[in-house]
């Protein structure tokens, strides 16, 4: 038994060489809702520390940029280095045979990985933090906040995309994808993960910030993210066929699970290390 899979073209339109994809509009999807969705947030200095929201609207803006290129070069990186770090030192290939290309920069070849994007967005925060004298950890709760946004339409893309499907499942909305050289029906991990990363930890954090007032224990909400994505990712890779081209480690775990531990470990040392004295916990 299977649900048929909704054949949707992975390309919106092409205007000569120019192609819209799903997954490039799922970038600026999630960009452009987590900047609205600041733009709200940083107008309620009752969430925040006494000290007020970490920046400006002027400074958001600025920041925003940043925090996509962080997103977009360290997600590629990350893919690279940690699932397929053949593609570091594959032969470059060339583009209408002129121009030579270097494997980082085929973006057609593998994908872009979470946890690279969020080192990414890690190293623009420190940075742009330190260049303006602003609240590191605050800064990184106001990340924590939208992210799921990115999650959620990431992995609405990759459903689209028929890739990152899940194991093989023969149960009532089990599909088969037409990526799946197999054939066989699985589960459509894709959606799990949307739902987990994406719909239920932004409703954890929105209920954490809003009633509960983690904002103002600057790291907290930081923490929380980080040791709910972690969560939900070794949920998930429970259902998710792992890459084959990675190799097998002990007790069935796989690469997602392995670096999601360590951000569980920061996760809750985040929230214990602001378990009292908010404005202390800024230092």
């Amino acid at each position: 038994m299977s649900v048929p899979f909704p054949q949707i073209d992975p390309v919106i339109f092409s205007i000569g060489p120019f192609s819209l994809r799903w997954y490039s509009l799922a970038y600026i999807a999630g960009l452009a809702v987590a900047w609205w969705y600041l733009t709200r947030l940083i107008k309620k200095p009752a969430l925040w520390p006494k000290s007020g929201p970490p920046l400006t609207r002027v400074l958001l803006d600025d920041v925003v940029f940043w925090v996509a290129i962080g997103v977009m070069a360290g997600g590629r990186l990350g893919y690279l280095l940690f699932y397929e770090p053949a593609l570091i030192i594959a032969p470059w290939e060339k583009l209408f045979g002129i121009v030579p290309f270097p494997p980082a920069l085929m973006t057609w070849n593998g994908g872009m990985s979470f946890h690279g994007g969020l080192i990414g967005v890690t190293l623009v925060g420190v940075w742009f933090a330190r260049k303006h004298k602003l609240n590191m950890l605050s800064l990184g709760d106001m990340f924590a906040c939208v992210t799921p946004f990115g999650l959620f339409f990431g992995r609405l893309a990759n459903f689209i995309n028929a890739e990152l499907y899940g194991r093989p499942w023969d149960g009532p909305w089990a599909m088969v994808f037409p990526s799946d050289p197999l054939g066989v029906a699985r589960h459509p991990s894709q959606l799990y993960e949307a739902a987990l990363e994406g719909i239920a930890l932004f409703a954890i954090l929105f209920v954490a910030t809003r009633v509960y007032g983690l904002l103002k224990r600057p790291g907290a909400t930081m923490g929380l993210f980080l040791a709910g994505y972690a969560v939900s990712r070794i949920i998930v890779e429970n259902f998710r066929e792992p890459d084959a081209h990675m190799p097998d480690f002990p007790l069935g775990l796989t690469m997602g699970m392995m670096l999601s531990v360590p951000m569980l470990l920061l996760g809750l040392w985040l929230i214990w290390r602001t378990r009292s004295a908010p404005e202390k916990a800024a230092a």
